[in-house]
């Protein structure tokens, strides 16, 4: 009998750690400030943190439902109604997960079977393709310009097929801090309206939008939200990312197959982290309501400490995400940009060719600006030296 050690054959032999976990171990390493992953480096409400505390207290400690607790499904469903004019069914239509990479993944592996196309647009964010891969799809990208990036809706219609299934959105989109417009959101129905196209939007930074006319959200389309799972995540919105709790809003008839997945995977999400939540947008929708103007200080604070550096700041219309070009600086493909700029300046960016399928040849990086402003300065005064 052999004593080999088995090796299991790679069902994602292309995919190796992600360039957040390289990035932030760089910084560690190094001393840096990290303005690569995206995380704040403040913390979330007092008010949130305590309710958690009283949850735990009271005993709130084992499964919750499946689908979510009542009290958070009921909470988001009115939230949404406010924000968007839609109210879906607390019960059947939402469901919570385990962040909003877990609600992306059973909304990818419930549509997408052998063989479906995925059209993504690129840059996109890492954790789509893999998901498309594993359920067995093919990912079809489109790349798009710098600096609008805005789609050309006449080549997205040429890239529709037969064998489409899904369309993935991304806005505010990661990472390229730019956002769709109503018109897009219109745009998108009118040529996937006669397919049968389903469409999932990662709207996770639905808060932190600085558009003149705010957030275009897939939910304010009356018929695109019949098709579409529209993923959100409390870590974005709270400041909260370590406790992983995101949820999706889908048709009933969708969201009984997203289930599916999700029951297996994770089943249910923390008890007493839910309850609190639910407090929190019962007792304080200022918090969610003052999100835009919180970070826009913060985007504000950083191009202003920039605005004497070599860099270029593109505008940023959402996220937490500032995008510069370095093409002054440097020669360097942006991948050796970063690895040099966190070894020599001591601060850590994230390049955006990593967000793309084919060549990505602008010299532009990605910075964070969920930070202190002590943070954001001190950032700002290492890179105006470059």
């Amino acid at each position: 009998m052999s004593t080999a050690a088995l090796i299991p054959q790679s069902k994602l032999p292309a995919l190796g750690t992600t360039i957040f976990t390289q990035m932030s171990a760089l910084a560690q390493k190094h001393n840096a400030i990290n303005l690569s992953q995206g995380f704040p480096d403040f913390d979330g409400p007092e008010y949130l943190k305590h309710q958690l505390s009283v949850h735990v207290a009271a005993g709130a400690n084992q499964y919750a439902p499946m689908t979510g607790t009542p009290a958070l499904r009921s909470a988001i469903a009115a939230k949404t109604a406010l924000l968007y004019g839609y109210q879906p069914d607390a019960d059947s239509d939402i469901t919570i997960t385990s962040g909003a990479t877990e609600a992306l993944y059973v909304a990818i592996t419930a549509l997408v079977s052998a063989g479906d196309e995925v059209i993504s647009f690129d840059p996109s964010y890492d954790c789509y393709a893999p998901a498309v891969q594993l359920a067995g799809g093919v990912m079809k990208r489109i790349q798009l310009q710098p600096p609008a990036f805005k789609v050309d809706w006449a080549q997205f219609a040429a890239q529709i097929s037969d064998r489409t299934k899904v369309v993935i959105i991304n806005t505010p989109h990661n990472p390229t801090a730019t956002t769709w417009r109503a018109e897009d959101i219109d745009q998108l129905w009118q040529i996937i309206a006669e397919r049968n196209i389903f469409v999932i939007s990662d709207e996770v930074y639905e808060h932190i939008c600085f558009a003149e006319n705010g957030h275009a959200s897939v939910l304010r389309h009356p018929q695109l939200r019949q098709r579409a799972v529209t993923v959100s995540s409390f870590g974005k919105t709270f400041h909260m990312t370590g406790w992983r709790v995101g949820y999706c809003v889908a048709p009933a008839a969708i969201s009984v197959e997203l289930r599916k997945i999700h029951q297996f995977l994770t089943f249910a999400i923390t008890t007493p982290v839910q309850l609190a939540l639910a407090d929190m947008l019962h007792e304080h929708p200022e918090h969610w309501q003052e999100l835009p103007e919180f970070y826009q200080a913060k985007r504000d604070r950083l191009t202003q400490g920039l605005a004497n550096s070599r860099l270029k700041v593109l505008p940023s219309a959402g996220t937490y995400f500032l995008l510069v070009d370095y093409s002054d600086v440097s020669d360097l493909d942006d991948v050796a940009f970063c690895h040099w700029l966190v070894e020599h300046v001591g601060v850590a960016a994230i390049p955006l060719s990593v967000f793309c399928a084919e060549p990505f040849p602008h010299k532009l990086i990605r910075l964070c600006f969920a930070k202190r402003e002590a943070t954001l300065d001190a950032a700002a005064e290492r890179l105006c030296q470059l």
